[in-house]
């Protein structure tokens, strides 16, 4: 305990922000570039609804960067995650118009997605093909099978109730009041209560063991930003049309890839095998069946995006997916993952999915086109990826 106190006497909130910039940065960058864009489009980038839209309209992207991000740890990389939404997009629809429910329609189209990973996780894990070859191989052979199952023909969906699981959202009539969906301000508080919890209980863990920790100022500071975060997001739901479906979704799967790289073997193997797959393996770690599992993780998760994809469209398109695997790179990248393998975490890449929704979303609402979009995403890539190989080079990891 009296080490702890004097490290926190010792440490000023410059050496802290030094020490801790490669981490922060990403979320730097996001408040930088909303402000920009605020004063640029007289903050209409910060409505209610348009806020909602950012979520709604990157929720496949957001649900891809999270299998990505695995992927980019163990230093592979994965091409064919577009035409894997697009296939099992098509897959979602024909099954859903069977007369199928959406539950189950979700389910036989995770477990689609995840038998492509298994397919491709074979072939790169086991038969050591590099994941650059199989993925581009992927990525031709799924769009082949899409544009034969669909007939280069878009595939519409028999009912709206599909467009729920993108565009629905999760309010109580009997909790509105003065125009507010007062459900969404009870989730909200209710995860800034769990997290704050947590966090506490984490705090005191880590003491008692004698782990370094953030001094008390610099701690209550984090948790004060994740409050006003959670709230401002939940008074932004509730203003609108309350908790859009497609969050929970995202919520559910970033919580539970959180919960699995942070504090289960196979997500400490992730990183083990990321950061140097000979010595995982001197180890006694399986390095092969660790890649094995990211691949069929990522397949399964491909599946999910395709389906929210689908319901976002309302029909299953044939060209669906198209550059959707460059975008979940990105993603990562500009979320501080690294491009050798070994370092990223599932909120970077969130993050940094979110960051490139930001740009796209504030050129919209400013009517540029879609070409400019595209040289503007092109040069933050270029200069995250800068900024990765700048500070690993400046600590001496590289």
């Amino acid at each position: 305990m009296g080490n702890s106190q004097q490290q926190e006497k010792r440490l000023t909130f410059f050496q802290l922000a030094k020490d801790n910039i490669r981490n922060y940065s990403m979320f730097l960058m996001l408040a930088l570039i909303f402000i920009v864009f605020s004063i640029l489009t007289g903050g209409v980038n910060f409505t209610s609804r348009n806020i909602t839209n950012i979520f709604i309209q990157n929720s496949y992207i957001l649900i891809l960067a999270v299998g990505m991000v695995l992927v980019i740890i163990i230093g592979n990389i994965d091409l064919s995650v577009g035409s894997v939404c697009a296939f099992t997009g098509a897959i979602s629809a024909m099954l859903y118009n069977t007369g199928m429910g959406l539950i189950p329609t979700l389910i036989l189209t995770v477990i689609a997605g995840a038998a492509i990973g298994v397919f491709q996780g074979f072939w790169i894990a086991y038969a050591h093909i590099p994941a650059f070859i199989v993925t581009l191989a992927g990525m031709l052979l799924f769009r082949g099978l899409t544009y034969i199952i669909t007939n280069v023909t878009p595939i519409s969906l028999s009912d709206d109730d599909f467009r729920t699981i993108t565009s629905g959202s999760i309010s109580f009539e009997s909790l509105d009041r003065g125009g507010l969906h007062l459900f969404a301000l009870i989730i909200g508080a209710l995860l800034a209560g769990l997290y704050v919890y947590f966090a506490f209980r984490s705090r005191k863990n880590r003491i008692k063991r004698e782990f370094e920790v953030l001094p008390v100022r610099y701690f209550l500071l984090k948790m004060g930003f994740f409050i006003l975060l959670t709230g401002t997001l939940s008074y932004k739901f509730a203003d609108y049309r309350g908790i859009p479906t497609v969050v929970v979704v995202l919520s559910l799967v970033i919580a539970v890839f959180v919960f699995i790289t942070k504090n289960t073997v196979i997500g400490r193997y992730i990183y083990a095998v990321g950061g140097n797959a000979k010595s995982a393996k001197l180890s006694g770690i399986d390095a092969d069946r660790v890649i094995f599992i990211v691949h069929v993780i990522m397949g399964a998760l491909a599946g999910l995006a395709g389906l929210v994809f689908t319901g976002y469209m309302n029909s299953a398109l044939p060209q669906a997916g198209n550059l959707f695997e460059l975008d979940a790179i990105a993603s990562c990248f500009i979320g501080g993952a690294s491009a050798s393998g070994g370092i990223g975490t599932i909120i970077g890449a969130i993050t940094g999915a979110l960051v490139m929704g930001v740009i796209n979303n504030g050129m919209s609402l400013m009517n540029i086109g879609a070409d400019w979009q595209y040289v503007v995403k092109a040069l933050v890539l270029l200069l995250a990826v800068y900024y990765d190989i700048y500070t690993r080079r400046k600590a001496g990891l590289g």
